[in-house]
């Protein structure tokens, strides 16, 4: 299955862009999808390493010219580990294979996403989750949406009740990041109902703009973990932060997102 790409003008509207990058995200998602099914197994580090270049290969020999002709000269960055500011500009902001591991493993939590970042605030944003088909978008000012239907965070008002998301440390991150990991955790384990602790960072975001969770938090990160979903869940209403509640930006060290009525209990737990 495809779907024509078709030119647009430099200097269409951003909710054209948005339409053709969504088109852009699946056709990657399309070929992901052919790769996946058998556990990928690796003896080596080298060989994961291998292993996970190959697919983002694959879904970059589709992303990269199709975005590139969107936007001729906007930057690009693909580097999903990379954090911190981008140059003044617009920059594509891509993960070919957000949780890819999860794709090697024969797991189902993986998806593609795109990320138009202009003078580093995020303006549009398209996420594809290959296995079921469902695309997630969101453009400044216009919502988010999950296949044209709009997105709302949960109204959920009591951390007691919900359901609230970490991801894990980056590989070789320092320790105290790690260890703050394990404390952030077992505090929510005290506060809130449910905790659920899994990559990729993306996928839960969708979840907490979709009203599905209500809380997501994470310590470092990296753009492309972090600016996709920040658009949505900021999009759907949600509140955007970093773990001590003060404005997130790239550079932060943390990293917060939740419905309105859970998010100062959040940052109240991720303090202590």
């Amino acid at each position: 299955m495809s779907e024509t790409l078709q030119t647009t003008d430099v200097a269409a509207s951003d909710a054209d862009l948005l339409a053709q990058t969504a088109i852009a995200v699946r056709e990657a998602g399309y070929a992901l999808r052919e790769r996946f099914g058998e556990v990928v197994r690796y003896q080596t580090r080298e060989e994961l390493m291998r292993a996970l270049a190959a697919n983002d290969d694959t879904a970059l020999d589709i992303l990269r010219p199709r975005l590139t002709r969107l936007r001729p000269d906007a930057g690009w960055v693909e580097d999903e580990l990379d954090g911190g500011a981008l140059p003044p500009g617009e920059w594509w902001v891509v993960d070919p294979a957000e949780g890819n591991v999860n794709h090697l493993h024969a797991l189902p939590e993986w998806a593609v996403t795109a990320t138009l970042v202009r003078e580093n605030q995020p303006v549009l944003s398209a996420v594809h989750l290959p296995l079921t088909g469902e695309t997630y978008t969101a453009l400044t000012g216009a919502g988010a949406h999950l296949d044209g239907r709009p997105l709302r965070v949960s109204r959920t008002a009591d951390l007691g009740l919900s359901i609230v998301a970490t991801s894990q440390a980056r590989p070789d991150e320092d320790e105290k990041v790690v260890r703050r990991v394990g404390s952030s955790i077992t505090a929510m384990l005290f506060d809130a109902l449910v905790v659920r602790a899994a990559v990729p960072a993306t996928l839960h975001l969708l979840n907490v703009a979709a009203g599905r969770i209500d809380a997501f938090w994470q310590f470092a990160g990296a753009r492309a973990d972090l600016l996709p979903g920040a658009l949505l869940v900021t999009e759907a209403s949600g509140r955007i932060s970093d773990a001590e509640g003060r404005p997130w930006t790239p550079q932060s060290q943390s990293f917060l997102a939740a419905a309105p009525g859970v998010h100062a209990a959040a940052v109240s737990t991720l303090s202590r």
